[in-house]
């Protein structure tokens, strides 16, 4: 017999079994040595007081776990189909993934490097200022959430499987925690070997992967999609397309229009980094100067309205450091980071606030790209301030909220070196207005929040798409080129790596239905 049952324990004792088998046998009323095994499901921390552990357990009362029911095995692709896969982020690799269980060949064609070779990219970026195009933080395989975090965590439970995505990860490699965790959490130094173990997968069980492969072109005729041209000379064609790109592949938009495809702009949102150290945001969140060991680095989530304008936490990263994701030369876009461990003194979030059509309405002879000009040029307009390198303008918070010029700066984790600048000239005076008014009420919950110590690093753009590829809501296909299905962030169907993994699944499951029709 299951019995689910709900425990509160103290940081010091999650990780004791003994404890646990008491505590439910309390709860349930039984004998301990009817307690065979308490199975944790879901793990949550209640901060409101002391620090607690919130468990959903499945307690086995006279009853013992069975093994792992839900592990996919994945066999060697047969017969003719194949289609291509656009992109090797969450949503391309799972869409090859899902492609592989229904025993279709995917061929999946990435612009950038694996993930080894990607890693010498970065460090040009960090130390010499130096944006390799193709091979960035944004673009290569695993896509921007490789080496930009892993967080698992997403609202979006009814587009798909939340607990399969999970269990695939682990199957990869990935630790089995993410399962039961509110928010789950790989981390950079481990995400690169999970994506590597799917990446063989996929290999042997006969998919093939394309990288150093930039979509150039696509292949079409009488309406319907074909393939593509990558570096503009080798051609790829399949049954269809599961176009995975990524939200930082304007080039990709840019051809879609030219070749007629339907896009559409859409709201975002923009802002900075906001890094304060861990010890102050554990201090707010956890009410004491000495955290348990057992206690994670504390994560906050924060949100204000300012006027018509929504300014909230993106992307919080606890025990973390800002990274340079800019993904081509000329411009500086920032973002966090944090290791499996969450171990930095620093944390830092994204502090941003919704941009809508008026917004860019300068832009509007653009169309469909006046929200992605407006983006562009904030991202230009950084470069410029930091002096045409990756040394990213800043501000202490507290003088950002009184547009003072800040002469000094604290200590940051932002490797490139910082330049400080008046952000409040920089961004745009809506922005300035938004996060200076939410600032000083995040401040009044959470004290210390704005003040010297807390400092600005900008900018913070790539929040979202800025465009979305539009497609048809049953078949997840392109209503201007048959056998197009447009996928993930790029397309503007996903927030995340979760989202875009389901995602993937879904354009993959609409693919596979296409193709069986022929």
């Amino acid at each position: 017999m299951i019995k689910q049952v709900r425990i509160l324990i103290a940081p010091e004792k999650v990780d004791d079994p003994e404890e646990l088998q008491l505590l439910a046998a309390k709860i349930l009323k039984r004998q301990l040595d009817e307690v065979n095994a308490v199975i944790i499901k879901k793990k949550s921390i209640d901060a409101r007081n002391d620090p607690v552990f919130h468990l959903l357990c499945d307690v086995y009362v006279n009853d013992y776990p069975r093994g792992d029911e839900r592990r996919i095995i994945y066999e060697p692709v047969k017969g003719d189909k194949k289609i291509l896969v656009i992109g090797s982020g969450p949503g391309g690799l799972f869409a090859a993934l899902r492609l592989i269980e229904l025993g279709i060949k995917p061929v999946l064609i990435e612009r950038g490097k694996d993930v080894q070779n990607r890693r010498r990219d970065l460090k040009m970026i960090q130390r010499f200022d130096v944006v390799n195009p193709d091979s960035n933080y944004c673009f290569g395989e695993g896509g921007a959430g490789t080496y930009s975090d892993g967080k698992l965590y997403s609202r979006s439970v009814k587009r798909g499987d939340i607990p399969k995505i999970l269990k695939i990860f682990v199957d990869h490699g990935a630790n089995a925690e993410i399962q039961v965790e509110t928010h789950p959490h790989i981390g950079s130094n481990k995400l690169p070997e999970v994506i590597k173990a799917m990446r063989n997968t996929i290999l042997n069980c006969g998919g093939e992967i394309h990288f150093n492969s930039r979509v150039t072109d696509f292949v079409m005729k009488d309406g319907k999609m074909l393939g593509v041209v990558t570096n503009n000379k080798e051609e790829f064609t399949g049954d269809a397309v599961i176009l995975a790109a990524g939200h930082s592949a304007r080039d990709v938009f840019f051809i879609l229009h030219k070749r007629g495809i339907r896009l559409e702009q859409k709201a975002f949102a923009m802002g900075v980094r906001i890094e304060h150290s861990q010890q102050l945001i554990n201090e707010i969140q956890y009410h004491t100067i000495e955290k348990s060991e057992k206690l994670p680095a504390a994560s906050y989530n924060v949100s204000y309205n300012s006027d018509d304008k929504a300014v909230y936490s993106f992307c919080m990263c606890p025990g973390g450091i800002i990274i340079p994701v800019a993904s081509a030369p000329g411009e500086i876009v920032v973002n966090g980071m944090s290791m499996a461990k969450r171990n930095s003194q620093f944390a830092n979030s994204g502090l941003v606030v919704s941009v809508s059509e008026k917004d860019w309405s300068k832009y509007e002879s653009a169309y469909p790209f006046g929200a992605l000009k407006f983006q562009q040029e904030l991202e230009r307009r950084a470069f410029e301030f930091a002096n045409n390198t990756q040394k990213a303008p800043a501000q202490r918070a507290s003088d950002f909220a009184h547009k003072k010029f800040s002469s000094t700066l604290p200590k940051s984790s932002y490797i490139p070196g910082l330049t400080s600048s008046p952000l409040h000239e920089l961004l745009p005076e809506f922005i300035v207005n938004s996060l200076t008014n939410a600032l000083k009420y995040f401040d009044k919950r959470m004290k210390g929040y704005c003040s010297d110590e807390a400092l600005l690093v900008g900018v913070e753009t790539r929040t979202s798409s800025p465009v979305r590829v539009t497609r048809i809501k049953d078949t997840f296909m392109s209503p201007d080129a048959e056998g197009l299905f447009p996928c993930g962030e790029g397309a503007g169907y996903a927030g995340g790596i979760m989202s875009a993994a389901m995602d993937g699944e879904n354009c993959a499951n609409a693919a596979a239905k296409y193709v069986s029709t022929y």
